[in-house]
């Protein structure tokens, strides 16, 4: 696994960490229940970080010394991910790996650099899409200016992209994904963790409680939600996330959101708390009638399954991968994005009725236990694992007697049953055998190639999502 900036040790709630840290660290979780050596890499950020680390989950993190040690935002790294790549082409060359998996846009350039210098298939997940973020944020959109380009150049040039909804794939063709390197295989909620039994966290005076459990930037449509609340008497709101309940007094969102809230004459019952440790989400979630995830685009969203896994209604915005996890009229209310009366009709139609609260808690829980336990998950991506190796550019190569690359791998996480049986000591992308080299650019410029043969068509049916 690739993780560039989302680290699976670190706190999920700040500007830069959420569902992608939770995903990685699940996914990497189940993938050594099942018996597989699981191998995460992220960057280190502070001097303080062991070079390895050994989880009680089974799996490895490795800090990546790519730049200072230091946290820096984000959008800052893709200068980093060339020092990034070399550093994972080493540490692989050393203990191979059978398959990359990339999770987001930078870690498949880091990703893509490794696993071309040693002939290891590379999947991508991208988590979002630089296209959306900018059709949705505009001129406050801080990604790279080669992120769109970037991100079309790996759909060209991955064996495969693990997409987390159907919506993604939309979004991705027109980036130049061919449809048979394409899987769907959605995120994940751990089922022993989030259920309805156990402790809730103590009530107030107010008869209702609705929650959302989100970063604080304004793309999250808290906005919507507060203003929504404010149409509904004897509700409390809970906004849980963001920095630490001692730095909430100096984070901008959440000084906007408390303006707002008082402007609206609601601030007494708008209540900020600030990070949460994910341990502790449970008991939050049980605490309330109704969860609200509201943002104005979402390429998956792990909240929803959260709550549903927990027993309660959801309330969330029809985008991106809510419309593949939440059913409206079943498991919750599905609402137009960026639209606050719509959120306060929903509100307003569960709050008002316990029955239909209870028949959505229940139907949002046998969904998420038939549908996104990450055991599931685990078992589809390690399928999508399998046909992607067998079905690589590498593996197509060597069967057409092309180049002849020599797959050195297990896995990043490595995959039991992947060997290939190709003669030892074959050169490494020399392009014997007459397999031209595609190309296709880099952070800081230079080239990386693939062979022109590209994947196998993809013919397994696992790893869809369905109603």
């Amino acid at each position: 696994m690739v993780s560039e900036h989302a680290s699976p040790l670190a706190v999920a709630g700040g500007v830069d960490s959420g569902g992608q840290n939770v995903h990685v660290a699940a996914l990497s979780a189940a993938l050594a229940r099942s018996g597989h050596d699981v191998r995460v890499f992220t960057r280190s950020d502070s001097v303080d970080l062991p070079p390895r680390v050994a989880t009680v989950d089974g799996y490895t993190v490795e800090h990546v010394p790519a730049g200072p040690a230091e946290p820096i935002a984000k959008d800052e790294l893709i200068d980093l991910m060339p020092a990034f790549g070399q550093y994972l082409g080493e540490r692989l060359a050393a203990e191979p790996a059978d398959i990359i998996h990339a999770h987001f846009w930078m870690s498949g350039v880091a990703a893509m650099i490794a696993g071309r210098q040693l002939a290891i298939p590379v999947a991508q997940t991208f988590h979002a899409l630089g296209v959306v973020k900018q059709r949705h944020q505009g001129a406050a959109d801080t990604s790279p200016p080669q992120r769109m380009v970037t991100e079309s150049s790996l759909c060209r040039s991955v064996d495969r992209v693990i997409a987390t909804c159907t919506d993604e794939v939309f979004e991705l063709r027109p980036l130049g994904l061919p449809v048979d390197r394409t899987s769907v295989v959605p995120c994940g909620v751990d089922l022993d963790r989030f259920r309805p039994e156990g402790p809730a966290v103590p009530r107030g005076a107010l008869p209702h409680r609705v929650l959302v459990i989100s970063r604080l930037v304004p793309r999250k449509g808290i906005e919507e939600v507060v203003r929504a609340c404010a149409g509904i008497p004897d509700v409390e709101l809970i906004v849980a996330g963001g920095p630490p309940e001692s730095e909430l007094a100096t984070d901008r969102e959440a000084n906007r959101l408390r303006a707002i809230a008082a402007q609206l004459g609601v601030l007494d019952r708008v209540i900020f708390t600030g990070r949460v440790p994910h341990e502790d989400m449970p008991a939050l979630i049980r605490s309330a009638d109704v969860v609200a995830h509201t943002p104005w685009y979402e390429p998956f969203g792990i909240v929803p399954l959260e709550a549903m896994a927990c027993g309660r209604p959801v309330v969330a915005s029809a985008v991106g991968g809510l419309t593949d996890s939440v059913v409206s009229g079943v498991t919750g209310l599905l609402v137009a994005p960026r639209d606050p009366d719509q959120v306060r009709q929903a509100l307003q139609a569960l709050l008002d009725d316990p029955a239909l609260r209870e028949g959505f808690g229940a139907a949002g829980l046998a969904r998420a236990h038939r549908r996104f336990g990450w055991d599931r998950v685990a078992a589809q991506t390690e399928s999508v694992y399998r046909r992607t190796a067998a079905g690589s550019s590498i593996s197509r190569c060597r069967r057409w007697g092309g180049c002849g690359e020599r797959s050195r791998g297990r896995a990043a996480a490595r995959t039991r049953g992947l060997r290939t049986a190709d003669p030892p000591g074959r050169p490494l992308g020399d392009g014997s055998g007459g397999c031209p080299r595609r190309r296709w650019p880099v952070a800081g410029g230079g080239q990386r190639g693939q062979c022109r043969a590209g994947p196998a068509p993809d013919r397994g049916t696992g790893g869809s999502v369905r109603r």
